[in-house]
């Protein structure tokens, strides 16, 4: 059996050097267009038979001369094809313009193209390394295509989605089908480039994987694949004092639901023990709705730091419905100077907001806290970032991660996962009807789990962040909260 590689995901700037590369090694770059163009004719014959007339719209670079190719192709292949290039053909360089002389087609402006019944449009204009709005003159053409309801093929993006970040430059097209090469772009997993692509696939050109995996980022798409290894070191077979003890902090007798949350999904995430530390006057109203989960009297700092004493509470989750401030940063000063691991979520993150630079403090030194906020939690604790319109998902995620010397689970439907040594994931299996109430509190207790499991916090995160959207679809459309805890299956452990 091969052996299995987690997929990474090729920012522009990293496609390029691919390209080159492959070049230098002697591989014809003209070969590899025409082996892309010859994939794009393929999918649009096999996709597209309703088509009385396939539209080549062009553009002036490498992935116009992919649009050309195909062209020529489906022509061949007796479809009918027209060409509509952005700028005029005498005006094309090195591959592309080879691309356009072999087709030996004529081509209209683009500005003349009239959407006509039938027609299915393939955009080969700009692909995934635009960088600026499109031409007015294109967003003329993406609204009328998108007014006349036209079936839309994307080669490698949809023009204007820019495929470091996701982001829509000006306007973009609305693909029902992308193809792109040799891997995914992290603008195909970042909405709203998610949105727009369609189905997707990905086409191998004959670029060797050896050269990918010399220019490739340490950006990935989420997925068993990616942390296998830390799965496979835990032992299913271990003993509950061996599969780690968490401990979740619970606010007050009418606020303590997203606590009771977390420490059920620790359960539910392998935890050999969970425990939760609650003020002494919600420990009747935690009674009343817990079993398995152990509870523990916490009215201050000092019952606090008792607790902590008993070193076998090796992970801790801070912030679901804590409530109080003052007390997140006294119980995570704890945490810290204890050397312990440490989900902060929620009421937790807030509490920093004032002075973040507090909290990175504490935990500098060796990796051990994850920090799960979405987009108004984050703005909180790195306003600068949040603030930055140039900076992809991936980059703030990431420059928080070394600043704050944590993982970062920046949430939303495209959740990313980033780790201060570089690496980033981006989750994509979560469905729209994860967000609702109490769910980010179940991923807090799942990723609180598996710390305690000692995996990782890289690994941890990001296989709590897949499980829980995993969970989610188990579970189902409307489903609520308690249904997602029910829904979470164990992690998969993934053969050689």
């Amino acid at each position: 059996m091969p052996h299995r590689l987690p997929e990474a995901l090729i920012t522009p700037a990293a496609m390029a050097e691919i390209d080159r590369a492959a070049a230098r090694s002697g591989l014809s770059s003209y070969g590899l267009m025409r082996a892309a163009g010859h994939a794009v004719a393929a999918t649009a014959l096999a996709h597209f038979p309703q088509a009385l007339r396939f539209v080549v719209l062009a553009g002036p670079g490498n992935n116009g001369g992919d649009g050309w190719v195909a062209a020529r192709v489906l022509a061949q292949a007796g479809a009918a094809v027209a060409v509509y290039a952005l700028y005029p053909v005498e005006g094309l360089k090195g591959d592309a313009k080879t691309a356009a002389e072999d087709a030996a087609m004529d081509a209209a402006a683009l500005a003349e193209y009239q959407p006509q019944p039938g027609d299915v449009v393939i955009d080969a204009l700009f692909g995934a390394g635009l960088t600026r709005s499109v031409p007015e003159a294109v967003q003329r053409v993406i609204e009328a295509v998108q007014h006349a309801r036209l079936p839309v093929l994307a080669i490698d993006l949809p023009s204007g989605v820019d495929g470091r970040s996701g982001a829509v430059l000006g306007a973009a097209f609305e693909a029902d089908r992308t193809v792109t090469f040799v891997s995914r772009k992290p603008g195909h997993l970042l909405l709203p480039g998610r949105t727009l692509c369609g189905a997707l696939e990905v086409a191998e050109i004959g670029i060797p994987r050896r050269i990918v995996a010399a220019h490739a980022s340490p950006i990935f798409a989420n997925g068993p694949l990616l942390w296998r290894d830390a799965v496979k070191a835990l032992d299913p077979s271990a003993h509950k004092y061996r599969r780690g003890h968490l401990l979740v902090c619970s606010g007050g007798p009418v606020s303590s639901g997203a606590a009771r949350m977390s420490a059920t999904a620790g359960l539910a995430g392998g935890a050999g023990l969970v425990s939760m530390a609650a003020p002494r006057n919600a420990l009747l109203v935690l009674a009343t709705h817990l079993t398995a989960v152990m509870l523990k009297p916490a009215d201050g700092e000092e019952a606090f730091a008792a607790l902590l004493s008993d070193a076998r509470y090796n992970a801790l989750v801070i912030g679901p419905g804590l409530g109080n401030a003052d007390r997140a940063r006294a119980f995570t000063a704890l945490v810290a100077r204890e050397g312990r691991r440490l989900v902060l979520d929620a009421d937790g993150l807030s509490a920093f907001k004032e002075a973040p630079e507090i909290l990175f403090n504490a935990f500098s030194g060796e990796l051990r806290l994850v920090l799960t906020p979405h987009d108004g939690e984050f703005s909180r604790l790195f306003p600068d970032l949040a603030g930055d319109e140039s900076l992809s998902k991936i980059d703030r995620a990431f420059q928080a991660a070394r600043r704050a010397n944590a993982v970062i689970v920046l949430k939303g439907a495209d959740t990313v996962i980033a780790a201060p040594d570089g690496r980033v994931a981006i989750n994509s299996n979560a469905p729209p009807w994860l967000a609702t109430a109490g769910t980010g509190d179940v991923l807090a207790g799942l990723v609180g789990a598996h710390l305690a499991q000692s995996m990782p916090p890289f690994d941890a995160a990001a296989s709590a962040v897949w499980r829980h959207g995993e969970a989610a679809v188990r579970a189902g459309e409307g489903m609520t909260a308690e249904d997602l805890l029910r829904a979470i299956a164990p992690l998969p452990r993934l053969d050689e």
